[in-house]
């Protein structure tokens, strides 16, 4: 735990001093005077402002001050951003406190993702609250699993019209649970395709909910949703909330009803509750996120919360700031902020007109080449589009002129087939009783399938324990494989952590060989989480841990190229976000790109639009452009064969801030085509244009 020095040793006063004058007031207001505990505080970030650094220097101002760290709950979107900013305390605190003085000791011990900390506090109050404290987690994959079992055993895989799949019947149960809505809500708001099936649909949700308590496991909602439910009873809620005098929140434009309900609840005066964020920047609805919670903070305590707004940015120029301030400013409801910066620069962003998509590819990988020659790496660069299939053709160009990229997204680590495979084998140790996990591990013998692997479970469950697999007589085709993996299990009970993740490993390479044509990519995982492994202090910790915040895989680094240092980077704008470059590429800046077709049914839904383009307008450092593509090309229309739709500039540029762009053709399109999407040239629906894509196999 960090402490304060010996008292001889008086901290510093100037630590603070870097800082500029709206984050150190921010800090000051945290922090409180005189040791008291502050009332409720809204820190308005905006992007580029040092929101990071600010609410760093906080948790060590607190520390400094002669807070006890371990009263203090710092609380991230993941576990990554825990770990930067726990170094990053430590090592302001001790420059504080001066060197050599026994400042430190060890990290702060409540610090990571509002479902890391979750299942903390649900293993501590386990009893207490109709759980088992030895209960698994299942990611999102186990999750699916195990409703497709459930699909199964109702009968509703066999309806005459099709039933939901899985993943589908998974996002709905997630989306209700998160957002706290309806069964019906939901379906009506985001699945209207599935309004039929409301009945089955709330009948498999209550079997899904019967046979997880049944198999003793979590999955990732219910992390936030028994905690919620936990502390909605008074006399919970004021143990978990005593027992933290400040309580941190990064990132709460990105919070949940959930989540948002258990802040409420174990800080109901809001003292010593600080939240940090920037609704401008509010995009993750898709995920149950909602703006509404950083909006309405001010007023959700019986005084309201004070609010400090950090303008100053350190990322962009001058230029760029006041496009995105002019773009942000539209919105219909927003924290007022002007975001201004010091870097000042001559050149305005770029919105560029081009005749089609092929040109908008050349356009960008022209300048990325001549960026380039200029001293410009490919990886200070980013081209960012709405959705994954927007960098189509830009794909296309930019491997037949052999430029190497990486295209961010793809697997992450635990949803690589032979990491599952591992931790099924961890799992199924530690918790027999669970049978989604049961089933994976048991089908990686040859000779195993659905059926077998039921039966050997039921003797499992029947023998109450794995002992019930050393008399188990198995199939013919995996009589020789069966005693190995008996041995595995049994081995296990005398294994110290985590000595047991290397026995499994053992006895899986094997079968990763016969199972896998990559063997020797995957194994590289493999021995990868064995390092992961040796940082942790126990099986189930690791196991937490890990499933709620997993690495990226090795082998599913799709598009990354192996020998070039150099690389062009393609994101989507979601996954853009909190990064930065020097140049910035924003592709089809048109009405039904941005924004999307499927994302102006509502007001609500139009300002998240809006959002999304102001922070890809946001990552650019030097310079900034904005490619708008006059038409796009389909092909085998029903009525008419192939033609061209025509489309018209986004509507949050409009007119009246056009002042704030460099507005140019290239090479020959004529620049600043009107934003105004009822011109006389046919309208453009790029939903049936999405549709033929996926046709031509992209």
């Amino acid at each position: 735990m960090l402490k304060l020095a010996d008292s001889h040793t008086a901290p510093r006063d100037d630590f603070l001093s870097k800082l500029n004058a709206e984050q150190r007031r921010a800090i000051a207001m945290a922090a409180g005077q005189d040791g008291t505990v502050s009332g409720p505080l809204l820190i308005i970030a905006g992007a580029g402002t040092g929101k990071t650094n600010t609410l760093a220097h906080l948790v060590a101002k607190l520390i400094v001050d002669g807070a006890d760290p371990g009263r203090i709950l710092l609380l991230t979107f993941s576990r990554r951003a825990a770990r930067e900013m726990i170094r990053r305390v430590e090592r302001i605190a001790a420059e504080a406190m001066g060197a050599g003085s026994g400042a430190m000791s060890s990290a702060i011990e409540w610090a990571g993702t509002f479902h890391a900390v979750g299942a903390r506090l649900l293993r501590e109050h386990a009893p207490a609250i109709g759980l088992s404290p030895d209960f698994t987690i299942h990611d999102r994959a186990d999750s699916a699993d195990l409703m497709n079992l459930l699909r199964h055993e109702l009968g509703l895989s066999g309806m005459p019209k099709r039933f939901p799949m899985k993943g589908t019947c998974l996002a709905i149960y997630s989306r209700t649970v998160n957002a706290t809505s309806s069964l019906q809500e939901v379906l009506e708001t985001a699945y209207p395709w599935c309004v039929e099936w409301e009945d089955e649909l709330r009948t498999l949700f209550g079997a899904y909910v019967e046979a997880k308590q049944r198999q003793n496991v979590l999955d990732y909602d219910d992390l936030l949703l028994w905690w919620a439910q936990m502390v909605a009873v008074p006399a919970f809620a004021e143990s978990v909330g005593t027992r933290f005098d400040h309580v941190l929140v990064d990132e709460y434009q990105d919070t949940n009803r959930l989540q948002a309900a258990i802040l409420m609840a174990i800080k109901p005066d809001g003292r010593g509750l600080t939240v940090v964020g920037d609704d401008a920047q509010s995009i993750y609805s898709f995920r149950s996120a909602e703006v509404r919670n950083i909006l309405d903070f001010p007023e959700s305590f019986p005084a309201r919360a004070e609010t400090v707004t950090l303008e100053r940015n350190y990322r962009s120029t001058r230029a760029i700031l006041s496009a995105a301030n002019a773009v942000i400013a539209l919105a219909e409801e927003r924290h007022n902020k002007t975001l201004w910066s010091e870097r000042s620069s001559a050149e305005k962003p770029q919105l560029v007109t081009v005749a089609d998509e092929a040109a908008q590819a050349q356009y960008v990988v022209e300048t990325v080449l001549s960026n380039r020659e200029d001293g410009q790496a490919l990886k200070a660069q980013a081209v960012l589009f709405r959705t994954s299939h927007h960098s189509g053709p830009l794909e296309v160009e930019l491997t037949r002129r052999n430029i190497p990229f990486v295209k961010f997204g793809g697997l992450r680590f635990l949803e690589a087939a032979h990491i599952k495979d591992v931790l099924a084998a961890l799992r199924f140790a530690g918790n027999p009783r669970d049978r989604v996990t049961g089933f994976r591990l048991l089908q990686l013998l040859p000779g195993i399938g659905p059926a077998t692997a039921g039966k050997i479970i039921d003797r499992i469950e029947e023998a109450g324990g794995l002992n019930g697999l050393r008399h188990y007589a198995p199939p013919a085709p995996t009589a020789e494989a069966w005693p190995g993996f008996v041995d595995m299990f049994s081995g296990l009970a005398g294994s110290s952590w985590p000595a047991e993740l290397e026995r499994i490993r053992s006895w899986y390479e094997p079968h990763l060989e016969r199972l896998y044509d990559d063997a020797t990519l995957r194994r590289a995982d493999l021995m990868q989480l064995e390092q992961i492994a040796a940082g942790y202090p126990s099986r189930e910790r690791f196991l937490t841990e890990l499933t709620l915040d997993p690495p990226d895989a090795t082998s599913d680094e799709a598009g990354a190229p192996l020998r070039d240092e150099d690389y062009l980077i393609l994101s989507t704008i979601h996954s853009a976000k909190g990064q930065e470059w020097k140049s910035v590429f924003v592709l089809n800046a048109v009405d039904g790109c941005i924004p999307s077709d499927l994302g102006t049914g509502s007001t609500a839904q139009i300002e998240e639009e809006r959002r999304l383009l102001y922070v890809a307008m946001t990552r650019a450092k030097d310079h900034l452009h904005l490619i708008v593509p006059q038409r796009f090309f389909t092909h085998g229309q029903p009525r008419g064969g192939d033609r061209h739709v025509y489309a018209g500039r986004t509507r949050f540029i409009p007119d009246t801030i056009l002042d704030r762009f460099d507005c140019r053709g290239w090479p020959h399109a004529a620049p600043c085509p009107n934003a105004d999407t009822s011109m006389a040239t046919p309208k453009l629906d790029l939903r049936q244009h999405m549709r033929d894509m996926w046709q031509q196999g992209r």
